[in-house]
């Protein structure tokens, strides 16, 4: 489990569809083992491999199907955080690190001392979407501060920018989004109902 709190960017030193190669000292500071778990743009990753220098970790057809790893090029950066440990503070909001689809930035916009981001979503992810609520975007935990019917925004104070790879998005780019866990099963709960009800 995480937090969505970004402890560190990351640098890609490789990308193959099968494994992903970090550059980082978050592990090595940290302390990590193989088979640790580390959220990478908010995709909850297996630590299988340990340098002096970084990590590596496994790809499956799954999880480049349903995030933007794909898109990720070597020397590109990422975002980072460990699993939560019993003794940490609680920041941020209950995120997993199983993505459930990607959105794509249609906007940025000077929102006072922050920036409004303005991301395009499927309609079938809409329903987990609440203004005010939380949502992963590549892994940070953020609050929504606007939904349409196939779109939602953010903002972000400087701070954010300048230690998340959100700071370096360009129009067009996909993110991974994990909506929130609570809302998911909410509405879950109301399908099964709906269900029973038609029976």
């Amino acid at each position: 489990m995480f937090t969505g709190i970004i402890q560190r960017i990351g640098r890609v030193r490789k990308v193959t569809p099968q494994q992903l190669a970090i550059e980082t000292d978050l592990t090595a500071q940290q302390h990590s083992r193989v088979g640790d778990s580390v959220a990478v743009n908010g995709i909850c990753l297996t630590v299988t491999t340990l340098t002096r220098s970084g990590f590596t970790a496994d790809i499956m057809p799954e999880t480049l199907q349903r995030t933007n790893l794909g898109d990720v090029q070597a020397n590109g950066h990422v975002n980072l955080e460990l699993a939560l440990q019993a003794s940490d503070r609680f920041d941020g909001h209950f995120v997993l690190g199983h993505v459930d689809t990607t959105a794509t930035l249609a906007s940025r916009q000077p929102d006072g001392n922050a920036e409004r981001l303005t991301f395009t979503l499927a309609s079938a992810y809409r329903p987990y979407v609440v203004e005010k609520g939380s949502i992963a975007v590549d892994g940070v935990s953020l609050t929504v501060t606007a939904v349409t019917r196939d779109s939602f925004s953010v903002s972000l104070i400087p701070h954010t920018l300048a230690k998340t790879v959100l700071g370096e998005l360009v129009l067009g780019q996909r993110v991974n989004i994990e909506t929130d866990i609570l809302g998911k099963y909410m509405v879950h709960q109301q399908e099964v109902r709906d269900d029973s009800n038609t029976d």
